[in-house]
């Protein structure tokens, strides 16, 4: 089925923002990009998602493998014990997690990134990983540091932590034809989610797919 997913601003990089936007998903692709009004009329018949704030390409997050293989992401039945956010170093030692636990903590911490807009996860993964990034629908590509480790200080989810702005942590540019992978995020502007992050994030689209929705 052909969607519409129309924001306030689509900031499509590479190309204007477009005021009162939309992009035109017809399967996993990008059909068009442009102004709701003249987006609705050329595709009569569309199911429309109108969303709050700026809709942009989906956020890459290089420290996936670092993420899924070195950290826990605490179940929320564990909440009470272990709290929520990830658990690494020491702490992960101590806690031991079996090999089950940590394929249940990889399930939760890929649902994490995409409610961050993570379409993009920096890898490469172990098999068992893999599979999983596979599953939910992430696209895995290479980390930028292959000679020397990140400089980074600690388990994050949010793409924005190390001061990117949006085109260095954007997959890319969204264009016609292209794969329509997309993050939609409740602040006014560019400026806005550059400075509250990405867990403003309300919906993530992967190859046309809504694959999260903030409740």
């Amino acid at each position: 089925m052909l969607t519409i997913h129309a924001a306030p601003l689509v900031v499509p990089l590479g190309a204007e923002p477009v005021p009162d936007g939309a992009v035109a998903v017809d399967g996993e692709r990008v059909a068009a990009i442009g102004p709701y009004a003249e987006l609705a009329a050329s595709f009569d018949g569309a199911r429309t998602r109108r969303w709050p704030g700026v809709l942009t390409p989906g956020l890459r997050q290089w420290h996936g493998r670092w993420l899924l293989t070195r950290c826990y992401h605490p179940d929320p039945r564990e909440a009470d014990e272990l709290g929520t956010a990830p658990i690494t170093g020491v702490a992960l030692g101590e806690l031991a997690p079996d090999a089950a636990r940590m394929a249940g903590s990889v399930r939760r911490g890929l649902q994490r990134m995409l409610a961050h807009g993570t379409t993009h996860v920096g890898g490469p993964f172990p098999d068992a990983v893999r599979q999983s990034v596979v599953r939910a629908g992430l696209r895995e590509v290479p980390e930028p540091w292959r000679s020397a480790p990140p400089a980074w200080d600690g388990p994050d989810l949010d793409p924005f932590v190390e001061g990117y702005d949006l085109p260095g942590t954007a997959h890319g540019p969204l264009t016609v034809g292209g794969r329509a992978d997309l993050a939609v995020f409740d602040v006014a502007d560019e400026a806005a989610l550059l400075a509250e992050g990405a867990g403003t994030c309300v919906a993530t689209v992967l190859g046309g797919r809504l694959v999260h929705r903030r409740r």
